[in-house]
């Protein structure tokens, strides 16, 4: 028997994002066959201007001849709203249904989220927060009507901040997972890491995310996939700590006991539950994304 916890420890689950260029639409297909559990059409920064709108045409068509079941795993990543290029990509999408969602990037305020349901229908939104702006009002953009998701876009952001040290997004990083997790959101995921060649400090970078509340991360090749999976995965030992935690609290649980020492003489009560509960999902899920499901 296993402790129940109050709310789904793992969120969504969504550990990778694959981003696809808009102006790619060959490679759409390729990238929805990849082990990322979400596929973004990037109709934003990887595209020019002077490819715009073909790119926006291109996702459109390939969108409404999808399967509805494959739709589902699509997000669009759409230029800022109150662009002239945003509203093209809205007006666009109109007549898609059944997204993963619409990543929004640039917003700053509930009222940009507004503009896209008002736009889109009640289609779930990721709010990327690019600015000092967009982080303040973290909060508030967490609970706006259909805004299933928070996270950074560190580029923009860095620029707005005038950081140059990687230190310097601490507080923004913290605020974020703050924000969501107040609004019962997903853990957010970690921005795209843009060395290609550097898979050890993709690694590395993914693991030291997962330890400040982060969960998953974008994508801008395939080959990454599999490192973010690995960096976001639980040791053995994690996994081991996890489960013998969770049996623990229900054999504690059986007796009429609060509390639980399990074999290496650590206490353990049921507010941990909802941590470990949240290591073993996530184990599966990397496991089964790896092609290892055992």
């Amino acid at each position: 028997m296993t402790p129940t916890a109050t709310t789904d420890p793992a969120g969504s689950l969504d550990l990778v994002a694959l981003y696809v260029p808009g102006d790619r639409p060959a490679r759409y297909d390729k990238a929805l066959a990849a082990p990322a559990d979400v596929v973004i059409l990037d109709l934003e920064d990887a595209v020019p201007a002077t490819g715009k709108d073909d790119a926006r045409a291109a996702a459109r068509d390939w969108l409404s001849a999808l399967h509805p079941t494959s739709r589902t795993r699509v997000s669009v990543r759409i230029n800022a709203v109150g662009t002239a290029a945003g509203d093209a990509d809205l007006a666009a999408l109109a007549c898609v249904t059944g997204l993963h969602s619409v990543r929004v990037p640039k917003v700053e305020s509930p009222a940009d989220v507004a503009r896209v349901v008002a736009a889109l229908g009640p289609v779930p939104v990721h709010a990327l927060l690019e600015s000092a702006a967009g982080v303040e009002a973290a909060a508030a953009i967490a609970t706006a009507p259909q805004v299933a998701a928070l996270a950074l876009g560190e580029a923009d952001l860095r620029s707005d901040l005038g950081v140059t040290a990687d230190a310097g997004l601490a507080w923004s990083r913290s605020r974020v997972v703050v924000a969501a997790r107040a609004a019962g959101l997903p853990a957010p995921m970690m921005s795209a890491w843009t060395d290609l060649a550097d898979t050890d400090g993709l690694v590395a970078s993914c693991r030291t995310g997962r330890a400040m509340g982060f969960l998953g991360r974008t994508a801008i090749h395939p080959k990454q996939i599999e490192p973010i999976l690995s960096g976001f995965a639980p040791s053995t030992e994690e996994v081991a700590a996890a489960e013998e935690l969770l049996d623990s609290l229900a054999t504690a649980e059986a007796s009429g006991r609060a509390v639980a020492v399990t074999t290496t003489g650590r206490m353990v009560d049921p507010a941990m539950i909802r941590g470990a509960q949240r290591t073993l999902a996530v184990h599966t899920h990397v496991r089964q994304r790896l092609g290892n499901p055992s």
